[in-house]
């Protein structure tokens, strides 16, 4: 795990992030020395599966149609 100074990190902040997001690995902030923060690459999550009683349901109309009836204004 590689660390950088919090003032170097200011001054380089997209290329670390850059870095980050190319190697996965995490980078450490440390000020005089000692860790403080951490940037670390986000996780790409894969799509949720559909539950299969979900993917049963089946419409009758379109949804997106708009109704004879209109809302009266309350």
């Amino acid at each position: 795990m590689d660390s950088v100074t919090l003032h170097e990190a200011k001054a380089k902040l997209s290329g670390l992030v850059s870095s980050v997001e190319r190697s996965g690995k995490r980078m450490v902030l440390t000020r005089y020395g000692k860790p403080v923060a951490q940037l670390v690459p986000m996780k790409n999550r894969k799509r949720t599966r559909v539950h299969p009683k979900l993917s049963a349901v089946r419409f009758r109309t379109d949804p997106t149609k708009p109704t004879a009836e209109e809302w009266e204004d309350v």
